[in-house]
C-alpha cells in the first residue's frame, strides 16, 4: 500500500507539473502573441512619425528602432526550432527581452552624455555595450543564421590590439584597439549598430516592409498572379512564367526575396510540377524570379533610395531609375526564356511526372487556375497596385523625400482597401474608420505643437498612424490589420537585427582601416586588367553578402567594396559601379550553399535545399553576367562612360547584342530552341552566347559595331537554321 500510495503520488506530481507547464505555455503563448502585435504596431506608427517628424537624436531613433527589433525577435524566433515549447527557453527569451529594453533605456537615458563622453567610458556604459552587443548577435544567429555573427566577431577580433600587430602584410595589420574602444565603437555611439546600416533601415527600408504588407492585405498579389495566369496559365510553362512575372513585380515593392518568394511560391511551385518541372527546379525558378525583385525599378526594394542616400557625388532618383531599367528587364527575360525553353523540352518529351504531385497540390493548383482565369481586368487590388507604383513615381519626380513619397503612398493604398467592397469589413465600420482618420488629420493640425504640423499633408500621415491604432482595437477591422502587422514583423526582423549586426562590421572597417586597405590591394589588378579586377569584386561581393538579405547585404558592400570604384584611372562611372555591387549582392541570395531564396522555397517545393540552390544559381545564370556587361558597356544604363546621356545608337547596339547573348545561353541551358538541341548545336550555343556577352570588345566602325556581336549573331543564326531543318527533316524525334 505504501509503494502504492508513493506511486499515486508521484504520478500526481507528475500530472501537477505537467499541468503547470501545459498551463505556462498557453499563457506564454497568448503573451507572445499580443505583446508582438503591439510591438508591431508601436514599431510601425514610431517609425512613421519619425521620420516625418524627427523630434529624437540619430542615437536615440536607432535605439528604439534596433530595441524593437530585438524585441520582436526574441519573441517570434526561438532560440531553436526544437525549442519552442521547452519552458527553459522561454524563460531565456524573456530575459533577453528584458535586457535589451534596460539597455535602449540606458541609451535613452545617457544618449547625450555618451557622446560627450567620446572614449571615456564608465564601467556601466561598457557592461550596457557588451550585453547589448551580445543580444544583438544572438538575434542575428536567430534570424539570419551563423555566417554574420561569426563575420561580425571575425571583425571584431581582427581589431583587437593583440592581434591586429600581428597579421602578416596580406591581412593588412594595423595599430588595434582595446576591448573598451571596441565596445564604444560598436555599441555606444552612431558608428557601429546605431550606424548607416541601421539609419537607412530606419529612414527608407521599413517603411517599404509596412507598405509592401499593405499591398499584400489589399490582394494585390492574388490580382497580379491573376493577371499573369490570364496571359501565361494556358501555354507552355505557364506556371513557371506566372512565377517569373508575378515576383519581379511584387518583389520590387517588398524588398525581401524571401517574403516574396514564400509569398508567390505558395501559389505557382504546385503549378509548376503539375505541369512537369521537377521539384527543385520550380523552387528554383520562384527563388530567381523572387531575388530579381530587387532590381525592379521605380522602388527596387528600398535599393534606389538607399543609394541616393550613399553614392557620392550624389545621383538623383531619376538616374537610379532610368539606369535599372534595362538590366531588370534582360534579368527577367533571361529567366522568361529558359523557363520557356525549358517547358518546350518537358513537352515535346512528355514526360508529365504526376507522381510528384500530391492530390491536394492538384486540388488546389486547379481552384488557383479557375480563380485566377476570373480575375476581372479592373479591380480594387488592381488599383492599389497601380496607384502605389503610380504615386511613388510621381511623389518623387516633384521632389519629395522618400519617407515622405512611400508614406503618401500608403495612404493612398489605405484609403483604396478601406472603400474597397471587397474588404471583409462592414460598411459603418469603414466610415467610422474614415471618420476616425479624418478627426485625427483636424485635431493634429489644431492641437499639435506648434511647428510640429505645418500643413494638411503632415495631419494626413498623423491621422493614418491613429486610424492604426485604433483599428487594432476595433472588431471590425482587427482581424486585417492584425494580419498587416503580423506580415510586417515577419518582413522585419532580420532586416533590423542584420542592419545593427552589419554595422558592427561597418565600424570596425571604420576603425581598422580595412575599409581603404581592401581597395588598395584591388585597385592594381583592376588597373592592369579591370576584367580581372571586376572578378576580385564580385568574389568578395558574393562571400561578404552570403546569407544576408539584399537591402543589408548592400549596405555592407558600400561600405567594404564600395571604395575601390572611387579611383578615377578605372573609369568606371560611380553609379554603374554601385550597380555592380548591387547586383552581387542580390545574386548572394541565390549562391550555393547559402541561398536564402532557394531555401524558402525548397521548403514548399518539398525538394533537396542543395539542388534548389543549384537550380536556382542555373536559373539566375545571366544575372552574373549583367553587371559586367553594363560595367563595359554604360549604355545598358543609359549612360555613356562617364556618367552623362548615352548615345541612342550604341544603346540599341547594345541591347541587341545582349538579347541575343541570352536568347543563345537560355537555349544552351536548356537544350532546346525549336526542337531538342544535339551537343553540337549547345556547344555553338555556348559559343554564341559567350561572344554576344564578352565584355572586352573590338570596335568596327568605330564603336558602333563590336567585331565579337557579328560572330556571335552568326553563330546563333547558323545553329538555329540547322535546329530548324534537323526538326523538319526529322519530325518523329523532336
Amino acid at each position: 500500500m505504501g509503494n502504492a500510495g508513493a506511486s499515486d503520488h508521484h504520478q500526481g506530481g507528475t500530472h501537477d507539473q505537467s499541468g503547470w507547464v501545459t498551463r505556462f505555455q498557453s499563457v506564454d503563448q497568448v503573451f507572445r502573441q499580443w505583446a508582438s502585435l503591439l510591438m508591431a504596431v508601436a514599431l510601425t506608427v514610431f517609425v512613421l512619425l519619425e521620420v516625418n517628424f524627427s523630434q529624437l537624436s540619430p542615437l536615440r531613433q536607432a535605439s528604439v528602432f534596433v530595441t524593437a527589433g530585438l524585441v520582436l525577435c526574441f519573441l517570434q524566433v526561438p532560440v531553436h526550432p526544437s525549442l519552442g515549447k521547452s519552458v527553459w527557453a522561454r524563460g531565456l527569451d524573456m530575459v533577453m527581452l528584458v535586457l535589451a529594453i534596460l539597455c535602449c533605456g540606458y541609451l535613452l537615458y545617457a544618449g547625450d552624455a555618451l557622446g560627450q563622453r567620446a572614449a571615456l567610458y564608465t564601467k556601466t556604459d561598457l557592461i550596457v555595450g557588451t550585453v547589448g552587443l551580445g543580444l544583438i548577435l544572438e538575434a542575428a544567429r536567430r534570424t539570419v543564421g551563423w555566417s554574420l555573427p561569426i563575420l561580425a566577431v571575425v571583425f571584431m577580433i581582427y581589431a583587437h590590439q593583440s592581434v591586429a600587430q600581428q597579421l602578416p602584410d596580406w591581412m593588412f595589420p594595423h595599430r588595434g584597439q582595446d576591448w573598451e574602444s571596441i565596445i564604444g565603437q560598436t555599441y555606444l555611439r552612431t558608428q557601429g549598430v546605431f550606424g548607416t546600416a541601421a539609419s537607412v533601415m530606419f529612414r527608407y527600408v521599413f517603411l517599404f516592409v509596412v507598405f509592401g504588407a499593405l499591398l499584400e492585405a489589399s490582394g494585390a498579389t492574388e490580382y497580379l498572379i491573376g493577371i499573369a495566369v490570364r496571359f501565361f496559365g494556358k501555354r507552355s510553362g505557364g506556371p513557371a512564367k506566372i512565377a517569373v512575372i508575378a515576383s519581379g513585380l511584387m518583389g520590387s515593392l517588398s524588398g525581401s526575396a524571401v517574403a516574396n518568394a514564400a509569398t508567390t511560391g505558395a501559389f505557382t511551385i504546385p503549378l509548376m510540377k503539375k505541369v512537369g518541372f521537377k521539384p527543385h527546379e520550380a523552387a528554383g525558378v520562384e527563388a530567381a524570379s523572387s531575388s530579381g525583385g530587387a532590381l525592379v525599378p521605380p522602388v527596387m526594394g528600398a535599393g534606389a533610395y538607399m543609394m541616393m542616400e550613399i553614392i557620392n557625388p550624389p545621383v538623383t532618383y531619376l538616374q537610379i531609375m532610368q539606369a535599372a531599367l534595362i538590366p531588370a528587364i534582360l534579368y527577367y527575360l533571361s529567366i522568361f526564356l529558359l523557363v520557356h525553353f525549358s517547358a518546350r523540352r518537358i513537352d515535346t518529351q512528355k514526360n508529365l511526372v504526376p507522381s510528384r504531385v500530391s492530390a491536394d497540390e492538384i486540388r488546389q493548383s486547379t481552384e488557383v487556375i479557375e480563380l485566377a482565369e476570373h480575375t476581372p481586368w479592373f479591380s480594387f487590388a488592381g488599383l492599389s497596385f497601380v496607384c502605389s507604383i503610380t504615386s511613388l513615381l510621381v511623389f518623387m519626380i516633384i521632389g519629395y523625400s522618400p519617407p515622405r513619397a512611400v508614406a503618401y503612398s500608403t495612404a493612398i493604398v489605405a484609403l483604396i482597401l478601406m472603400i474597397d467592397p471587397n474588404t471583409k469589413v462592414p460598411l459603418r465600420s469603414r466610415i467610422l474608420g474614415l471618420g476616425v482618420w479624418a478627426l485625427a488629420t483636424v485635431l493634429a493640425i489644431y492641437v499639435a505643437p506648434s511647428g510640429l504640423v505645418a500643413t494638411w499633408d503632415d495631419g494626413l500621415i498623423i491621422g493614418m498612424a491613429a486610424m492604426a491604432i485604433v483599428g487594432i482595437f476595433s472588431p471590425a477591422w482587427s482581424p486585417l490589420l492584425r494580419k498587416l502587422f503580423r506580415s510586417t514583423s515577419d518582413g522585419s526582423i532580420s532586416l533590423i537585427v542584420a542592419a545593427a549586426t552589419v554595422g558592427v562590421i561597418v565600424g570596425m572597417v571604420s576603425r581598422t582601416g580595412i575599409g581603404t586597405a581592401v581597395p588598395q590591394a584591388i585597385i592594381p589588378l583592376a588597373e592592369g586588367n579591370l576584367f580581372l579586377g571586376l572578378v576580385a569584386i564580385m568574389t568578395c561581393s558574393l562571400i561578404l553578402g552570403m546569407g544576408l538579405p539584399s537591402a543589408v547585404s548592400y549596405l555592407l558592400l558600400a561600405t567594404v567594396i564600395g571604395p575601390v570604384f572611387a579611383d578615377p584611372q578605372l573609369g568606371v562611372p560611380i553609379l554603374a559601379a554601385h550597380m555592380f555591387i548591387f547586383y552581387f549582392g542580390m545574386m548572394a541570395m541565390v549562391t550555393p550553399p547559402v541561398a536564402l531564396a532557394a531555401y524558402a522555397t525548397a521548403s514548399i517545393a518539398q525538394a533537396s535545399v542543395f539542388w534548389s540552390s543549384v537550380a536556382a544559381f542555373r536559373y539566375s545564370l545571366v544575372g552574373f553576367t549583367l553587371p559586367f556587361m553594363f560595367v563595359y558597356r554604360p549604355a545598358l544604363l543609359l549612360m555613356n562612360e562617364t556618367g552623362g546621356p548615352p548615345v541612342w545608337s550604341e544603346v540599341v547596339i547594345a541591347v541587341v547584342a545582349a538579347v541575343l547573348g541570352i536568347l543563345a545561353l537560355s537555349s544552351a541551358m536548356s537544350g532546346f530552341l525549336f526542337y531538342r538541341l544535339t551537343v553540337g548545336m549547345r556547344v555553338l550555343l555556348f559559343l554564341a552566347a559567350a561572344s554576344a556577352l564578352f565584355p572586352d570588345q573590338f570596335g568596327l566602325l568605330g564603336k558602333h559595331v563590336q567585331l565579337f556581336d557579328l560572330i556571335g549573331c552568326a553563330l546563333l543564326g547558323v545553329t538555329a537554321v540547322w535546329n530548324w531543318r534537323s526538326g523538319q527533316d526529322h519530325p518523329e524525334h523532336p
